[in-house]
């Protein structure tokens, strides 16, 4: 079992910056890789970036240049940092750990951008 609980979410200006954190707990070890994903309302979930476990890391076109995934392993924590934000880029972010069997899923955390 993998536990996730993000946090860093809020309400920001556009052109704004944000910090989302992603904390692991349970049986990391498991994890091959942990990735943000958003949803906005009446929207399908999607992609935000990704992180392997040897570090490797992949984003959606739509942030690319604005967002950085890095991760601290020491504290098993995964951090997603969001600059220029715009507000299409606002919605509940859920953080996701990949292991061989399952998929594991966070609460989400709320990020809104206002124009």
């Amino acid at each position: 079992q993998v536990q996730l609980v993000e946090s860093g979410g809020g309400l920001v200006q556009a052109g704004g910056s944000l910090r989302l954190s992603c904390a692991a707990s349970g049986s990391t070890f498991r994890i091959n890789a942990i990735g943000w994903y958003r949803q906005a309302p009446g929207k399908q979930r999607e992609l935000v970036a990704t992180i392997s476990s040897g570090g490797s890391t992949n984003y959606a076109d739509s942030v690319k240049g604005r967002a950085t995934i890095s991760r601290d392993s020491a504290k098993n924590t995964v951090y997603l940092q969001m600059n220029s934000l715009k507000p299409e880029d606002t919605a509940v972010y859920y953080c996701n750990a990949e292991t061989a069997l399952y998929y594991y899923w966070g609460q989400g955390t709320q990020v809104t951008v206002s124009s």
